[in-house]
């Protein structure tokens, strides 16, 4: 402390380049305050910053870090203190531009591993990654007041939030204890053969379209009791709701009445909640994908004979290209890309799909012969899919009657509460015509080879950015992913770019194939953290994704070169 104070006076009323002194690490009581950057001027992007902690440091007890689930439910607790309380002292310190700027990671409704706050399980271990503006007027270094933001306001969120003796215990057991009831309850899923469980109670619609928060006064969820099952939570107490069975699964009603909202529902049940979103006990087994069409995406070589076969112009559909897919062919894209990802269950809502994509009619059957027909539907393809490969689909449905027959239950939503009528909408579709016959399915293996790209590899100082939710980038290349719903919060879409850049530098080499490279790029994640998915320094704006994300993100990469 007392070399950093004096290192601030020296600096004092100086050219903003003599913050560059700064940088290291600092001694404090308590913790160790590291200074990894010094940005370059008051306008530019604030420094990075960095708190270091022991287990005899903070205190957590250690059975609150000792597994996954629990660490990753107290990394979401802490750091969302942290980030109330820096933003309680931001621009507290005078200067211009950025100056007196703290920031931290924003955790949003999910619950997800994040490069802002990590700790270790072996040894506890806390690292805390923020931002600060360094002040200066103009570009004359205001010391005094940066003095005030890292020996005053920063050992105070420090203490306030870091450290267990400080924290609302009775609060953060809680929080834990919901980590404890998602993992016993996705543990459940498989040994009762479901892929989704919605509780009783629940509260599925959002503040609105901009705000994932729960909707208030809104209707809280009821299973129907044809379909109720009851879990068993760590401390014994039951929990009762929607259990959604392995198969097809199919969801009608009026417009208006829930049954996107359900599937929303479910689509983000893949991650966990925090206490008091409402969807805490909403949960979709991990690999579950949404698909949807996607006008104008780019497919490279994809086997697409399942859905799309013997086109006009005679193109290869067992090994596909296009840079701009038509609906149809991008939602074949997506459905085979999904399973060669892993996914075991796949969520379509009608409303996104293409309509040629999911269905034809008896009556434009006969008018249209089969043979002059290039799509196979996928109303054909669904029993297939679960049957043959064990890949269930839970659909929604509102203008077309014709997915009955294949449906093992379908739930009718009115006015936001759930009822089975799988036994009326069979018998009302008993003399309806099959659907027709799409002969066997491919193998779907994945024997594309990665080129490496010399203009990526080759190019000085690579940029990687995350756009929001909608795009990644490398260097000039960007990633379109506004479609790839499952991607929900900006920093995910940072850990694609940095994971893009990553397998263009490190694993497409010509040798190994595109399964491969994804493979051992999200293996090595797994094990050994953000470090495996970075260059150099780890920043603090990083969130976990799914395998599913990864492969999603490098499908639709438009400079991806394969042999």
């Amino acid at each position: 402390m007392r070399r950093l104070e004096q290192l601030l006076h020296d600096t004092d009323h100086k050219s903003y380049p003599a913050y560059k002194a700064l940088a290291g690490s600092f001694q404090f009581p308590g913790f160790s305050l590291s200074i990894d950057h010094v940005q370059g001027d008051p306008f530019a992007a604030p420094s990075s910053l960095s708190i270091h902690m022991n287990a005899a440091q903070h205190g957590m007890p250690e059975e609150y870090y000792g597994s996954p689930q629990r660490r990753i439910m107290l990394q979401d607790y802490l750091l969302r203190g942290v980030y109330r309380a820096l933003g309680s002292f931001s621009h507290r310190a005078k200067g211009s531009g950025k100056s007196g700027t703290l920031s931290v990671s924003c955790p949003r409704q999910e619950v997800l591993e994040r490069s802002a706050l990590c700790i270790d399980e072996k040894d506890g271990s806390l690292i805390l990654r923020f931002s600060a503006g360094f002040p200066a007027a103009g570009r004359t270094t205001l010391s005094m007041e940066l003095k005030k933001m890292l020996m005053e306001y920063v050992p105070s969120c420090v203490k306030q939030c870091l450290v267990y003796s400080t924290l609302r215990k009775e609060e953060l057991k809680k929080w834990i204890a919901l980590a404890d009831d998602q993992k016993a309850l996705r543990q459940q899923l498989a040994e009762k053969g479901l892929v989704a469980f919605v509780a009783d109670g629940a509260v599925l619609p959002r503040a609105s379209g901009v705000d994932d928060r729960p909707m208030k006064d809104a209707l809280p969820f009821a299973s129907p009791e044809e379909d109720r099952v009851s879990l068993t939570l760590p401390d014994g107490r039951s929990i009762s709701g929607l259990g959604i069975k392995k198969g097809i699964t199919l969801i009608v009603g009026g417009g208006y009445h829930g049954k996107s909202t359900l599937l929303k529902a479910l689509e983000r049940g893949v991650y966990d909640h925090i206490p008091g979103d409402g969807r805490e006990y909403v949960l979709t087994e991990s690999s579950a994908m949404k698909l949807r069409s996607e006008d104008g995406r780019a497919v490279k070589q994809l086997d697409i004979s399942a859905f799309i076969r013997d086109l006009p112009n005679g193109r290869d559909t067992k090994c596909f290209s296009t840079e701009d897919a038509s609906g149809s062919t991008s939602q074949a894209a997506n459905t085979v890309e999904a399973v060669l990802s892993g996914s075991r269950t796949l969520l379509i809502d009608e409303d996104t799909s293409a309509t040629n994509f999911m269905v034809r009619d008896a009556l434009m059957q006969s008018v249209i012969h089969p043979g002059e027909e290039p799509i196979i539907p996928f109303l054909g393809r669904m029993r297939q899919l679960y049957e043959e490969k064990g890949i269930s689909t839970v659909l929604v449905a509102g203008s077309s009657g014709a997915f009955f027959q294949v449906s093992d239950c379908i739930l009718q939503m009115k006015e936001y509460r759930p009822i089975d009528i799988t036994a009326a909408a069979k018998k009302a579709a008993e003399n309806e015509p099959a659907a027709t016959d799409a002969g066997p399915l491919p193998e779907w293996k994945d024997a594309r080879i990665p080129l490496p790209n010399r203009e990526i590899t080759e190019a000085r100082k690579l940029k990687v950015r995350g756009s929001g939710t909608d795009s990644v980038s490398v260097g000039h290349e960007s990633v379109e992913l506004r479609f790839v719903e499952q991607v929900v919060d900006p920093e995910q879409t940072n850990l694609l770019a940095s994971m893009l850049r990553i397998l263009e530098e490190k694993h497409f080499n010509g040798r190994t194939s595109l399964t491969e490279c994804v493979n051992a790029l999200y293996a090595a994640w797994q094990k050994q953290g953000f470090a495996a998915a970075t260059a150099g320094r780890i920043p603090g704006n990083l969130a976990a994704v799914r395998l599913q994300e990864l492969w999603a993100m490098v499908n639709r990469y438009r400079a991806l070169r394969l042999g």
